[in-house]
C-alpha cells in the first residue's frame, strides 16, 4: 500500500547527530484525561498506554491548546496559539490548507536536523489552496509542503467526506472511471443519505448533529460525496490500516533518525472498532474504541522493541482535546456509560473552556527520560516545537514564539513549566500557578447537543485549582487582585494578536 522510499543503511553522521533519538508522537482523538487507567480510570483498563506512563513521565497538568481538534493540531504544527489566526476552527472535509508553507513547523524542525519525517493518520488541517478541489488528481499543498517527507492520511475526520485515504498528494485506489466529487453545500451523485434513508444505517445518527448526508459504509456523514467506490475506506479497518502503514514506515527507516506523527482516530465518532473489540469494554462502542486504541499503542511499542529501536526512540502520547460522549451517533457511549468519568475529576469536556476541554493525557517515554515519574509542570503540546528545536541545537523561530522550550521538563528533570497558559474554547481562559481565570462571555453556557458545560458565563470566573480542580467554586469576588492580574495578561496577549494581523 505505502510507497515511501526504503532507505539504505544510515550514512555516517557526526557522533552528535548519530545519537539523536527517533521521535514518535501518538495523538489520540477526543480521548479524555480520565479515559486511561494510568490517570485512575477504573471502568476501563489501558495497559499499553500505561506502559508508557510507568516507564516514563506522566504529566498531570498538560494541555492541548484548544478544546477542539483543528485548532489544537494547528498549534502543534506551528507553535502558535490558534486564536491568533482566523479560520482555524473545526474545518469541513474540503477546506483549504491553513498551515503556512513558508514558516517553520514541527516537522521542519526535524527535517532541518537531518530527520526523515512522516504523518500517518488524521490530518484535518485542510488541503490545497481552495475549498473546491479536484480529488481525482494531485492535491497540493498539504502535509508534504509543511514539512513531512511522507504522508498517509485521511483529509479531515471520519464523520466527514471524502472517506478516502491520501498517500502524499493522491487518493489511494482512485479509479479514473469512477471520479470522486465532494460538496458540503449541495447533494452530488445518487448515493442515499441518512436523512432520506435511515433504514440503511447500521449506526443511528443523533438528531441535530448533521450526520445525515451521504451514507458510506452504512454510516451517515457530514457532507455529500459521489464516486470513488473502490477508494472508500471501511471504518472497521481504518485503525489497522494506519497501524500497518506506520509499522512499515518504521521498518523502512529504522537505520536513520525519523520523526513520525502517528495521528490515530480513536475514540472520535463514528466509533466503529474492529469486531475483536466489540462489546469488550462494557462502555459501548466508545469504550471499545479506546480498547482498540490501547491495543494499537501496544502493537507499535512491540514493533519498536522487535526492531531494536527502544533505546533510541522517544514516544510522546497525548490527545487533541477532551472527551465527548454523544458527538453525533447513538453508539452506547451515553446509555452504557457505567459511571465511567471520561474527564476524570475535571469539569467539562470537548468544546469547553473548563479544564476537561484542554487538560489531556500526556506522557513521555524514551532515552534520557525519567522513569515512573509524575510531573505537575504546566506544559502545552505546542511547546514541542520549541523544545525539540532547542534539543536539536536550533533557535526557536520567531513565528513560533507561543511555543516554550521545555526540554528538561519533558525529560522529567525539571518541574519549571510554563509561567502561564492561555486556554481556548471559543472564549479564552488562563492558568497561572494554581489559579484559573475565565473571561466574561455572552456565549452559551451549555451545549445541549453534546450535553457539555461550555464554561461561559457573563461574569468573570476564577478558580483555585489547588483546592478546586473540578472548578465548582468561583472565587473571583474574593480575589480581585488575581482577577486583575490574569485579565491583564489576556489583554496583553490579545493586543499581540492584533499586531500580527
Amino acid at each position: 500500500m505505502a510507497n515511501f522510499l526504503v532507505f539504505l543503511p544510515r550514512p555516517t553522521f557526526g557522533q552528535e547527530q548519530a545519537l539523536k533519538p527517533n521521535v514518535i508522537y501518538i495523538y489520540a482523538d477526543d480521548l479524555g484525561y480520565g479515559d486511561i487507567s494510568a490517570n485512575s480510570a477504573t471502568k476501563i483498563h489501558t495497559p499499553n498506554i500505561d506502559r508508557l506512563a510507568t516507564s516514563g513521565v506522566r504529566f498531570t497538568n498538560a494541555h492541548a491548546s484548544s478544546a477542539t481538534c483543528t485548532p489544537s493540531r494547528f498549534a502543534l504544527m506551528t507553535g502558535t496559539y490558534p486564536w491568533r489566526k482566523e479560520g482555524t476552527g473545526i474545518l469541513p472535509g474540503d477546506a483549504a490548507l491553513i498551515v503556512p508553507t513558508d514558516k517553520m513547523t514541527l516537522p521542519k524542525v526535524f527535517k532541518k536536523a537531518g530527520y526523515r519525517t512522516a504523518i500517518i493518520g488524521k490530518w484535518h488541517l485542510g488541503l490545497g489552496t481552495q475549498v473546491k478541489k479536484d480529488w481525482n488528481h494531485a492535491i497540493t499543498p498539504g502535509p508534504n509542503e509543511v514539512g513531512f517527507d511522507y504522508s498517509f492520511i485521511f483529509p479531515a475526520t471520519a464523520d466527514r467526506v471524502p472517506t478516502v485515504f491520501l498517500e502524499n498528494h493522491a487518493v489511494v485506489a482512485r479509479d479514473d472511471n469512477d471520479p470522486i466529487e465532494v460538496d458540503y453545500q449541495h447533494p452530488v451523485g445518487n448515493d442515499p443519505t441518512g436523512k432520506d434513508h435511515p433504514e440503511l444505517l447500521k449506526l443511528k445518527a443523533s438528531p441535530g448533529h448533521g450526520h445525515n448526508q451521504t451514507i458510506v459504509n452504512g454510516i451517515g456523514r457530514i457532507g455529500y460525496m459521489s464516486g470513488g467506490y473502490q477508494a472508500r475506506w471501511v471504518d472497521e479497518e481504518v485503525s489497522s490500516t494506519f497501524l500497518s502503514v506506520a509499522e512499515d514506515y518504521i521498518k523502512a527507516n529504522k537505520d536513520r533518525p525519523f520523526f513520525l506523527y502517528f495521528s490515530v482516530t480513536e475514540p472520535h465518532v463514528p466509533r466503529m472498532p474492529a469486531t475483536r473489540f466489540r462489546g469488550k469494554s462494557g462502555l459501548g462502542l466508545r469504550g471499545d474504541a479506546i480498547l482498540q486504541l490501547d491495543w494499537t499503542v501496544g502493537q507499535l511499542l512491540d514493533e519498536i522493541e522487535l526492531l531494536g529501536l527502544k533505546d533510541n526512540t522517544m514516544i510522546i502520547f497525548s490527545s487533541d482535546n477532551g472527551p465527548v460522549l454523544d458527538d453525533g451517533y447513538q453508539d452506547g457511549a451515553v446509555t452504557q456509560r457505567n459511571d465511567h468519568q471520561p474527564a476524570g475529576p475535571l469539569r467539562g469536556g470537548k468544546y469547553s473552556i473548563f479544564e476537561g476541554g484542554t487538560r489531556v493525557p500526556f506522557m513521555v517515554n524514551g532515552p534520557g527520560v525519567a522513569q515512573g515519574k509524575v510531573s505537575d509542570a504546566l506544559i502545552c503540546q505546542m511547546d514541542l516545537l520549541a523544545s525539540f528545536a532547542t534539543m536539536l541545537g536550533q533557535q526557536v523561530p520567531t513565528e513560533a514564539s507561543d511555543s516554550k522550550p521545555l526540554w528538561e521538563v519533558l525529560l522529567g528533570k525539571s518541574v519549571n513549566g510554563r509561567s502561564y497558559l492561555i486556554e481556548h474554547a471559543g472564549s479564552l481562559g488562563i492558568i497561572k500557578g494554581h489559579w484559573k481565570y475565565i473571561e466574561a462571555s455572552n456565549k452559551p453556557a451549555y451545549a445541549k447537543l453534546t450535553d457539555t458545560e461550555l464554561g461561559n458565563a457573563k461574569e468573570e470566573q476564577l478558580y483555585d485549582l489547588s483546592k478546586d480542580l473540578g472548578e465548582q467554586h468561583n472565587v473571583a469576588k474574593e480575589h480581585p487582585e488575581v482577577v486583575k492580574d490574569l485579565a491583564a495578561i489576556l489583554v496583553k496577549e490579545i493586543a499581540v494578536k492584533k499586531t500580527r494581523e
